[in-house]
């Protein structure tokens, strides 16, 4: 134990303890509640408490909190959790009122802070306590929390940001991440902590250091079987002019933990500087979760020094050696503690249980009296189905659901009750169904007037003599238009700054804004969409770049499992509307030219994505985007920045809608769908075409997600009566997803008079070299052959075999 003597408050102790009683006893609890199925799954905080009790002192609003899933005490120190609210999220409770984290959306134990207003607007984060919504994969929350501690820096070193002071007070605040030990095994964890080194940010992280991960020993998890002398070679001397600052505290040694965490934070605020805490000895009492037991893997030694070290039973200890309370008020206050912690579960059930229970009964109510004896089936199963529906003490929504559809199957045609029954329950089924969207499908995309789908389209103006220019030259007079337009916008990526982009998009961009606003990175992927991400959070506007499209690849995971998610599992609580910029399509080799779109487009529900053909509609994209408050994808076609494009009068100011296709040519024959670089290579298929009599209507759908909103394409369906999709992903993917949405989701398939075709890549990459390419990637003659072919089963006479 500590012998530094630091002055507190009997009350202040005395709350702490009443706070890490109250946090042991919902964790105990809470493993009861998943055990006695109640609950479906439990995570919990139980050895922690008094090192997050410690760490929370430190926490002061306008920080920013990205953790894991065992902060619960640091959560209800901070004074952004209840017990009540913990009960709520074990159970699944889906209000937002009384479940604000994630209103039922992921496990118990994930919390997040509401940003923004019922409205979509930002709420002032510099007079509140923040934390970023958690995800469950171990290390996930550490690319986010370089950019939430990047913003700190950059709020206070460019003086144009200081008047946005609803996020930030001068970059005054700090980024908090926690992590278990042996999550620090993870590769974010450590791209995370050169970065920040490097970046010289205000991050705090705290290593909660158990000796475990599940089972597995920390000495199969780090080498030496010690972070913090792991990470030494990261380590801040005096004459360094980055690294990190690295402290280390045993976690039930209260005084010592609110001595180091206080210096430690209080440095990374005042110098902007990342410090690291490694907090050793922590315990874990009900071992890794509800889903086994730590008694199969830990030994009665193990087993017995974690009662010994237990932080609560040290704490107490410490409390009455020091005189700061006799057993007697502390046996009150766990008794307090215990109490409360019953009473926050009760209060949780009921307020879960009830108002599935009213659902229940009105179904019930519609149901009941209306029994029929089948004469086919001679039962009757409407009054069965529903007596076994009274029977479960809590149902669930899928009990009452299920039981509402059951019960029609089994109501003759030709029954008299049928015709007022199948209304009553087909009304009450839908409203149930509405409210399940609401519940856990509402707010993937943002639902508010900022929706990006929403943003009205400019068209780009040109004159007769509007200049033929390289299409890098628009991107980069468009973003010249919006660095003056937008002090909030910040671009960041691999050779961005000084030499403005390895295809020069951003010439001359950093000496005219300077490099706080478009700034250079180490080759690090997945943190550089982390820094974007945390600025995204904190209000501001970045532009992710990833040199090349496969590279996005070592991003994909932050990109699906937290930008995607965000707004959604939080229930429109926080948003990100992070731009990521990136190139693609049309180039030779496996890692320079893939165009792997259904991978992506179906791990990123929740981003939209952009497939430009040129870079006039790339600006454009970007223009929308920035007047919007959703995330998105942009993927600039790889070899069109030498290619001419005329230079739109209107620069920085047009805007290209999103999920709006554009009819390249019209035609009568075959609809030809594309997008990004196939779109050139179907115009010269389309012209091959035209010689031989055959009119293809070809539309490029610039986005695809969103797809189609107006359903342009199946309007062309209807005059051509065949389609084709075409791409460079491989087969079955992107063209399959379109192929979906118009022949299935919009019934296209009704209007065809010949069968669906793809014209695809190769199932591998693209090969080396431009006959690599050729043999790889679909051409100019697969698209002719293909769309010939399909017209020579139409009329094989006009349109013979050619070979």
């Amino acid at each position: 134990m500590s012998t530094t003597k630091i002055k507190f408050s009997k009350e202040e102790i005395l709350n702490d303890y009443y706070i890490a009683h109250l946090s042991r006893n919902i964790s105990l609890m809470g493993r009861k509640e998943v055990l006695t199925g109640k609950a479906k799954f439990g995570i919990f905080g139980d050895g922690k408490e008094l090192a997050q009790i410690a760490l929370a002192k430190t926490f002061k609003e306008g920080d920013w909190r990205s953790g894991y899933y065992r902060d619960q005490t640091f959560m209800m120190a901070a004074g952004l959790f209840t017990a009540k609210e913990f009960f709520a999220q074990l159970y699944g409770q889906t209000d937002i009122e009384l479940n604000p984290g994630n209103a039922g959306r992921t496990f118990n134990n994930h919390f997040a802070t509401r940003s923004l207003n019922p409205d979509g607007t930002w709420k002032d984060l510099t007079k509140q306590k923040n934390s970023t919504p958690d995800i469950s994969p171990t290390a996930g929350q550490m690319p986010r929390l370089l950019g939430l501690a990047w913003a700190s820096k950059l709020f206070r070193n460019n003086k144009e940001l200081w008047r946005f002071e609803q996020f930030s007070r001068k970059g005054n605040e700090v980024a908090f991440g926690t992590i278990g030990d042996a999550s620090t095994s993870e590769g974010h964890f450590w791209e995370t902590l050169n970065a920040a080194a490097v970046l010289q940010v205000p991050m705090v992280v705290a290593v909660w250091d158990d000796g475990y991960g599940i089972s597995v020993p920390r000495d199969y998890q780090t080498a030496k079987g010690n972070i913090s002398e792991l990470v030494k070679g990261f380590e801040k001397g005096e004459s360094d002019v980055n690294g990190i600052y690295i402290y280390r505290v045993k976690g039930w040694d209260y005084p010592a933990l609110i001595e180091t965490f206080t210096q430690g934070v209080e440095r990374s605020r005042t110098e902007q500087v990342p410090v690291l805490f490694h907090v050793t000895e922590i315990t874990q009492p009900q071992g890794h979760s509800t889903s086994g037991s730590h008694e199969r893997y830990k030994s009665p030694e193990r087993l017995q020094w974690e009662k010994d070290y237990d932080c609560n039973a040290r704490f107490r200890n410490w409390i009455v050696t020091e005189g700061y309370a006799t057993e007697t008020e502390l046996n009150e206050i766990e008794a307090k503690a215990q109490a409360d912690a019953k009473a926050a579960r009760e209060k949780a059930w009921a307020e879960f249980t009830n108002p599935i229970k009213k659902e229940r009964d009105e179904l019930i109510k519609i149901i009941d009296n209306r029994s029929c004896f089948c004469k086919r089936e001679h039962i009757d199963k409407v009054g069965e189905i529903t007596e076994q529906l009274k029977a479960i003490p809590n149902p669930i929504r899928k009990d009452n659901i299920s039981a509402a559809k059951r019960i029609l199957r089994h109501v003759c045609s030709d029954c008299s009750i049928r015709e007022k029954l199948q209304a009553d329950l087909t009304a009450w089924i839908e409203r149930n169904m509405n409210d399940g969207y609401d519940r856990y499908s509402s707010h993937l995309y943002c639902e508010t007037e900022r929706a990006a789908w929403k943003v009205k389209g400019i068209p780009p103006v040109f004159k007769d003599d509007s200049p033929l220019v390289a299409g890098r030259e628009i991107l980069r007079d468009n973003w010249d238009a919006q660095f003056q337009k937008n002090p909030l916008l910040v671009i960041f990526g691999e050779d961005v700054g000084g030499i403005g982009g390895v295809n020069q998009s951003y010439e001359g961009l950093q000496k005219k804004y300077g490099e706080i606003r478009i700034s250079d990175t180490g080759i690090r992927e997945n943190t550089i969409l982390g820094q974007g991400l945390g600025l995204a959070l904190r209000g501001m506007r970045p532009v992710a770049e990833i040199q090349y499209f496969d590279y996005l690849l070592y991003a994909i995971q932050t990109m699906s499992d937290d930008l995607a998610t965000i707004r959604w599992r939080t229930k429109s609580g926080q948003m990100a509307p992070l731009i990521i910029s990136t190139r693609g399509h049309r180039l030779e080799g496996v890692w320079h030219a893939g165009s792997p779109l259904s991978m992506v487009i179906n791990s990123i529900r929740g981003v939209y994505v952009c497939v430009p053909r040129n870079m006039t509609q790339a600006a454009g994209f970007y223009n929308t985007l920035l007047e919007a408050d959703d995330p998105a994808l942009v993927i600039e076609p790889l070899n069109g920045y030498r290619l001419k494009e005329k230079r739109p009068e209107n620069i920085g100011e047009y805007k290209i809608p999103l999920g709006v296709p554009e009819i390249l040519r019209e035609g009568s024959d075959v609809t030809l769908v594309t997008y990004g670089s196939c779109v050139r290579i179907a115009q010269e298929a389309v012209e091959q075409l035209w010689e031989f009599g055959i009119s293809v209507e070809l539309i490029d759908v610039q986005t695809l997600l969103p797809f189609d909103l107006p359903n342009l394409i199946l309007d062309s369906i209807k005059k051509t009566n065949r389609i084709v999709f075409f791409d460079e992903d491989v087969p079955g993917g992107a063209t399959a997803y379109m192929m979906q949405k118009v022949l299935e989701e919009r019934a296209g398939y009704q209007y065809l008079d010949s069968p669906p075709k793809t014209i695809t890549a190769r199932e591998h990459r693209p090969a080396y070299t431009t006959d690599g390419d050729y043999f790889s990637n679909p051409n100019a003659e697969d698209v002719f052959d293909g769309i010939y072919e399909l017209m020579h089963e139409v009329n094989p006479k006009r349109y013979p075999k050619l070979f």
